[in-house]
């Protein structure tokens, strides 16, 4: 035989021996290979478009290089040993197994073809069963204004911080920790937060991420922001604006406050028309009633806190304007236990919309690859051994 027809022969083998060893996975997961993720981590450093294609490149020039080296290069490593005549074994009998020479070869080819193909590591997405989970979009929009270092309670039964010094909460902290329960509680809502001074920023978008939107909510402190001043209208709008492409039947806004509007570019009227516009149902708390509260003003000389009474003015008419606006309700808070009431009681108002829910785990396919190729090399031994029999 010559040897580009030894080369076609060889190549056509291999071929038939990859396609044999392809029908197991084939049969054991079907259609699931027509969707399959490979991620091929051999390749991480590639683009993932591009990875796929670069393994099967890579296949092709290996099994080009062995089928090669274990053929036609093979030959010219083959002992030789000579002899007066060759004319006897010219005559003689041919048996079977000359056809069958380059058999190993195609075998051992073909299984480490379908072993760099399991390196690509094929994943199949499994999905379980969809769920339908009532919840609601929210987004909490808090007052981070100097106002809030106002203390909660205004005597000295008022509940310290746990975990620290003696120290009693301010209206932040307690708004935080109210925050943080009402988070925990709402399992199946996607909650957003929006914190405002002087300026309005998105802490976070509408997540069903609750551990994040909890450590989120634990680091907010004042002075992260300019709190010269008490942006409600900014505020509002820019919860409108996460809120905007809400799907959600029910939308809504909770709006924690202790102050006036006197900063930001929007009026908190207009902003409530916004909301109206978005069917976003505006809930406003205030907290606080605008008597004098006391303010920490430092330390003594023993190291005890010292305190000051200052007023800071609301502004209940404007809220509660706003909550009538856009359907919603308004709540004055003046202690932790008002403030959780205010929160629940907004929630047992609101409807709720079904979100679609569906789990997703991943299946490893390479097995599947892995298990022809272990035994096509099985059978490239049992072919040097039974088959193939060279000598010397």
């Amino acid at each position: 035989m010559s040897k580009p027809s030894r080369v076609i022969s060889v190549v056509a083998g291999t071929l038939v021996w990859v396609a044999l060893g392809l029908l197991y996975p084939a049969f054991a997961r079907g259609e699931a290979w027509l969707g399959a993720l490979w991620t091929v981590p051999i390749l991480a450093w590639l683009p993932r478009e591009a990875r796929l294609a670069t393994l099967l490149a890579l296949i092709v020039a290996v099994s080009g290089v062995l089928i090669w080296r274990m053929t036609l290069a093979a030959d010219a490593r083959t002992p030789r040993l000579r002899i007066a005549t060759v004319f006897p074994l010219v005559s003689g009998p041919r048996g079977f197994r000359t056809k069958l020479r380059d058999l190993p070869a195609m075998l051992r080819v073909a299984a480490i073809a379908l072993a760099l193909l399991a390196i690509g590591r094929p994943q199949n997405v499994l999905r379980g069963e969809n769920t339908d989970e009532r919840g609601i979009d929210i987004v909490l929009v808090l007052d981070l204004s100097g106002s809030m270092r106002a203390l909660m309670d205004a005597d000295d039964k008022a509940p310290t911080r746990t975990g620290g010094p003696n120290l009693r909460l301010t209206r932040l902290d307690t708004a935080k920790e109210v925050i943080l329960d009402f988070v925990a509680r709402r399992k199946n809502d996607r909650i957003g937060v929006v914190v405002f001074g002087r300026g309005a920023y998105i802490l976070s978008p509408p997540t069903l991420d609750k551990s994040l939107l909890a450590t989120l909510v634990s680091k907010m402190e004042l002075g992260l922001i300019d709190g010269n001043g008490t942006a409600i209208g900014d505020a509002v709008g820019t919860a409108v604006a996460r809120l905007r492409r809400s799907s959600a039947r029910s939308k809504a806004m909770i709006l924690l406050t202790d102050g006036d509007s006197n900063a930001g570019s929007i009026a908190p009227d207009y902003a409530a028309h916004l909301a109206q516009t978005q069917a976003v149902r505006v809930y406003t708390v205030q907290i606080g009633n605008g008597d004098d509260v006391d303010v920490q003003d430092g330390v003594d000389i023993f190291g005890q806190p010292r305190f000051v009474r200052e007023h800071f003015p609301v502004n209940p008419e404007l809220l509660r304007r706003m909550a009538s606006t856009t359907g919603g309700d308004s709540f004055v808070a003046n202690d932790k236990k008002s403030l959780e009431l205010s929160m629940h009681q907004i929630l047992d108002k609101l409807e709720k919309t079904r979100f679609e829910a569906q789990a997703a785990t991943m299946e490893d396919l390479f097995p599947f690859l892995l298990l022809p190729a272990v035994l096509l090399l099985a059978l490239e031994a049992l072919a040097r051994i039974v088959v193939v029999r060279r000598f010397p």
